[in-house]
């Protein structure tokens, strides 16, 4: 054996503090010391000024790329939970739908409401969408369970977890973006301080809320559960990322640029027209895939796409017949409210070859939210789009209950928002559709395509990834051919 070879290691190291474990790290790239003695000078040394110096001060952002945390938000409503999960660089779970029977969560209720007589209408809707939430179930269930019996071969515990799922994959179109869950995420503390910046400049008050509850965390010593099941020492554990905590804070160009972009073209859409669903009507394709146009036709659509309701493609054909100076005062009062250390928004991570238009319900796009190696540009939620209706609903009777339910739903809702927005935000259940751009190179393409179109997947997200492999083989008929995708007429036949 050479001296190369006895002298190699791979050392694993024990969970440390990450502000800790980023320095030490740190520290390792710009020394010529071992990790072991690294880590016992950063043990002796404050952290705290490094970070001020390094990460606060010269923006060496790569450093907190090196400490990760683990942090989990409990009882807050599903629609905080998608605000969280939309990092790029994220890593979590979310209570699934899909398992779980969400009947007895509970719901978020805004505080601007509470106590009021706005609280009883909002919390009458919910009633009325958990009520047929729990009608639905056991017809559903038996219906299922004697269209697909248990094969021999299959545990009955198995047959029963999945029947339960399949049923809840149709019931969850009736859970209102209220509706409580809860999250765990592992991030680098570099994403987790643009989550606390990006939460704090939230609009909605529930956003901000948890932002300062996970700058708070972040300052404090973490749970000690999992030490005291170990019976190690728990006493003066070092507070999660203290550093962090004192300096993140809201931004306010994150807080404001939506606002600027929507005060400039709102004019300009209302004198055509296209904020009235009516004037793209007929025009709404459930997957529509771009063909490449000009980098600031692409930036000015995708900007003015993200504060209205309109299709992609509509708004592109308005957008390539303005003038060059109309183009560049959206993308400048884009820009207004930026300073120097402010990274662009996503609207701006353009030139990507491949770019979906997409139109789904809050349900399925909730799983296909999950791709991190896309750039997702999602419009509000609203009812404007309408709903759809699982064919399963149909064939166990019971889609005319849905149906009123949604229906009677819709109108409320409308009648909610006169009053109060946000809570009429929070009313809007999974069933009714989302529209979000999603732009990608062909490596990810090819996998949603194919991992999305599975017999195992819900058929919302499957028939949006088989749509996206035939809109690939109708514009790109060699690379549609290198894509694998299961037609959603495929079935699982719950044989393993």
């Amino acid at each position: 054996m050479s001296d190369e070879q006895r002298n190699r290691k791979v050392i694993a190291l024990a969970p440390m503090p990450p502000e800790k474990s980023a320095y030490a790290l740190a520290r390792y790239s710009r020394s010529p010391d071992s990790i072991e003695e690294s880590l016992r000078w950063v043990h002796s040394h404050s952290s705290e000024k490094f970070w001020e110096q390094f990460y606060f001060a010269y923006g060496h952002g790569s450093i907190a790329d090196l400490g990760h945390a683990t942090v989990c938000f409990e009882h807050i409503s599903e629609l905080a939970a998608i605000r969280l999960e939309d990092e790029p660089l994220w890593d979590g779970q979310a209570k699934s739908s899909r398992y779980q029977n969400f009947a007895a969560a509970g719901c978020y209720v805004p505080g601007e409401i509470a106590n009021t007589e706005i609280e009883g209408e909002y919390r009458g809707i919910l009633g009325s969408l958990y009520n047929i939430y729990r009608l639905l179930k056991d017809p559903i269930q038996t219906y299922l369970g004697k269209r697909y019996p248990r094969p021999e071969s299959m545990k009955p515990a198995d047959y029963d977890r999945t029947i339960g799922a399949r049923t809840y994959d149709v019931i969850r179109y009736l859970l209102p973006l209220a509706a409580m869950t809860n999250v765990g995420q592992v991030v680098s503390i570099r994403t987790l301080e643009k989550q606390i910046t990006r939460l704090l400049s939230a609009q909605l008050p529930e956003l901000k809320g948890i932002g300062e509850d996970l700058k708070n965390a972040c300052a404090k010593s973490p749970s000690t559960v999992w030490a005291e099941l170990q019976q190690e020492e728990t006493k003066g554990l070092e507070p999660l990322a203290p550093t962090l905590a004192r300096y993140a804070g809201a931004n306010e160009y994150q807080g404001s640029v939506y606002k600027d972009v929507l005060r400039q073209v709102k004019g300009r859409l209302k004198q055509a027209s296209y904020d009235d669903p009516q004037s793209w009507k007929g025009r709404d394709q459930p997957v529509d895939l771009l063909e490449p146009h000009a980098p600031l036709d692409e930036l000015v659509t995708t900007l003015v796409y993200r504060v209205s309701h309109a299709p992609y493609r509509f708004l592109l054909e308005w957008v390539q017949q303005w003038s060059e100076k109309e183009k560049q005062e959206v993308v400048d009062a884009a820009l207004r409210g930026r300073g120097p250390h402010d990274d662009l928004i996503k609207e701006f991570r353009s030139g990507y070859a491949f770019i979906f238009d997409i139109l789904m319900d809050i349900g399925g796009w909730r799983d296909m939210h999950r791709h991190r190696r896309c750039q997702q540009i999602q419009q509000n939620f609203t009812t404007i789009h309408g709903y759809e209706v699982p064919s399963v609903l149909s064939e166990a009777g019971v889609e005319r209950e849905y149906r009123q339910a949604m229906d009677a739903v819709r109108l409320d809702i409308e009648r909610l928002r006169v009053s109060n927005q946000e809570a009429a935000l929070y009313a809007i259940p999974f069933g009714f559709r989302v529209r979000c751009l999603f732009k990608m190179d062909f490596a990810e393409v090819e996998y949603i395509a194919k991992l999305r179109s599975g017999v195992k997947g819900h058929w919302s997200y499957r028939t949006v990834a088989w749509v996206m492999k035939q809109k690939m083989l109708e514009r790109h008929p060699y690379l549609g051919s290198l894509m694998e995708a299961t037609s959603p007429d495929i079935e699982d036949s719950l044989t393993r």
